[in-house]
Formats: structure tokens, sequence, C-alpha cells
């Protein structure tokens, strides 16, 4: 059995399309479909239940539009909506973010790892599920990064100013002896060139685009949904932002696409053209 529709993938903004880029090295044949939520970016500072609507909506969206598998590829999304839009949604398989604390704690060497992410993340039951799960045995570091997702969108991957706002997260938890460091946001992984530099060799940066690639790859295998050749329509991205400024974020990032387009909000309901 092989599956030509395409697997969705969502985030608040430009931040999955690191999830997106490991999919698509990890699965060349699959065709994706990506909505960035840049008109409510970032999720972070909003409570869990307007993140909840916002990924419900999403997933009504992206479900209308045919897809096979939903990827949140937000942790902020995953942590508020993941269990409740399995519910709804019970006949499609998802995939979300969970903070890589595991390998993480398998790494360590001086028993003490750090997180960083944003406020609702830390203050999600999936975030405290992960560390009860993983985290026994050492001392797990908590860091929100507020603004930083915002630093990020506006295309400041190397300033002054953010290098400024990393060091005084990052500085403390180094004179703490962490020795990995887990990127909670999908974000981050944007600038971790200038992570790596603050923190330097002796800390091993962890990003679970990969791990997520490899769990689309396994739903797909264990469901019969794999595309067996690849689609003659290439992938498709929509943003309730500016398509001209998200097009440009991704040729910063060197990401192919065919078109990015707008998507419109409208009473709660988002609509994808």
């Amino acid at each position: 059995m092989a599956d030509h529709r395409p697997i969705g993938i969502f985030d608040s903004g430009i931040g999955g399309l690191t999830v997106m880029a490991a999919i698509q090295q990890a699965l060349p044949k699959e065709r994706l479909l990506y909505f960035g939520d840049n008109a409510h970016v970032p999720y972070g500072p909003r409570s869990l239940d307007e993140v909840r609507a916002f990924s419900h909506a999403i997933t009504r969206a992206l479900l209308a539009k045919d897809c096979k598998l939903v990827v949140i590829a937000c942790n902020t999304a995953s942590a508020a909506a993941l269990a409740s839009v399995r519910e709804a949604f019970s006949t499609v398989p998802f995939v979300g973010m969970e903070p890589a604390v595991k390998p993480a704690v398998e790494h360590t060497h001086t028993g003490v790892v750090g997180v960083i992410a944003t406020v609702a993340t830390f203050q999600s039951a999936l975030y405290a599920s992960v560390v009860e799960r993983f985290g026994s045995g050492v001392e797990v570091l908590h860091q929100p990064c507020p603004g930083l997702v915002k630093q990020i969108e506006a295309g400041a991957f190397d300033t002054p100013a953010t290098e400024a706002m990393l060091r005084g997260w990052l500085e403390p938890m180094l004179d703490r002896n962490i020795d990995a460091l887990v990127l909670a946001c999908t974000h981050y992984p944007i600038v971790r060139p200038l992570i790596e530099r603050i923190v330097g060799p002796g800390v091993r940066v962890i990003d679970p685009a990969p791990a997520v690639a490899r769990q689309v790859e396994r739903l797909l295998d264990r469901d019969g949904l794999a595309a067996p050749t690849a689609a003659s329509n290439g992938s498709m991205i929509w943003t309730s932002g500016d398509p001209i400024e998200f097009a440009a974020m991704m040729d910063r990032l060197g990401m192919s696409y065919s078109e990015v387009r707008a998507a419109h909000w409208q009473k709660g309901e988002l609509n994808l053209p």
C-alpha cells in the first residue's frame, strides 16, 4: 500500500522550517504542506487554551487539504494541543515536539543539563512529564528565553543584541557546569551556530528535528502511508503573515519551495487557499 497524500506541518512562524528541512532530507519523496502562523507569532507568551484553539483550527485546515499525517512542529503548540488533537482527530497520526531531555540525560557526564524553551512550554504538563520520566538522577536547569522568537522572526540570527540575550541566559547555565543543552523550541536551531559559539565545544547542543523526522518515517512505514515515488507537484507553503517576507526568510535559510501563499484567519477558522 502506498499513499501520495501530503504531510501537514505547522508552527507559529518560521521555526518549524527546521523540522520541515529534516523531514525533506529523510523523506525526499514526500510532499509537504507547511503553515506558519505569523499573524499570531510568538505562541510562547499566549495561554495554552489560546494556542490549543489555534492548533485545532490549523489541523482542520490541513486535513481539508487531505493530509495523511500532521506534524506539530512547535514545542508550545505540542505542549498545549498534542493530546487534544489526537483525541479529536483519532484516525490521523500526529507527531509533536517533545523536549529532548532523554538524550541530554544519556549524554551528560557532569550530571547537569540545560533546557531553553518558551514560558508556555515550561508551564505544560508535557514538559513536566518528560522531566519526571527522564530527568531523575540529574539536575535539569530550565531557562525561558522571552523575546528570542521575535528576534529570530525578525531575521536577527547573529546580531550583538541576540548574542547579548543568549549570553544572559546561557552563561549562568555554563557557570553551573552543564554539558548538554536542549533546544526546546523549533525556532532556536536557526541560531544554533551562535549558541554553539557561546557554549563552546564542551556542551552538546541537541536539536530534536532529526528525531522527529525519524518518527514520521516510522509512522508512515507502520501505517503503509509512505509515498512510493516523488510527488509531481512540490511542497506548498502558507503563512498568515506576509508571504514575501516569509519567502525571503526561506531563501535565507536555504530552503526550496514552489510558492508561499497568504492564509487567512476568519472567526477562528483558517483558510488555506
